[in-house]
């Protein structure tokens, strides 16, 4: 089972933020998140973008531990915005869903 969540404040350290796991590699970049800046009408174009940058070998690699985990437990995925349906954790969340 895969979840999103707001539990997450960007600049919080993982020890805060009492994760498991902290997969930095599945992030958007830094360039993808401030195009993207949660404007709902970019968010198609940012989910195509982003996914298409989950296909670099580093981020596939971190992809499929992601994967693996969800196999075994649950995993939820956390995000600092607040909206849910159009946060990177989403489009993550349907990547791992697949």
């Amino acid at each position: 089972m895969i979840r999103v969540s707001h539990r997450y404040g960007r600049g919080r350290t993982k020890a805060k933020a009492a994760v498991d796991d902290w997969c930095k590699d599945v992030a958007p970049s830094d360039e993808q998140r401030k195009w993207y800046g949660h404007e709902p009408g970019r968010f198609a174009e940012f989910s195509r973008r982003y996914q298409r940058d989950l296909k670099d070998p580093q981020r596939t690699e971190a992809l499929a531990h992601l994967r693996s985990l969800s196999q075994d437990r649950p995993v939820t995925l956390l995000t600092a915005t607040k909206q849910l349906d159009i946060s990177e954790a989403e489009v993550l969340a349907g990547v791992l869903r697949t």
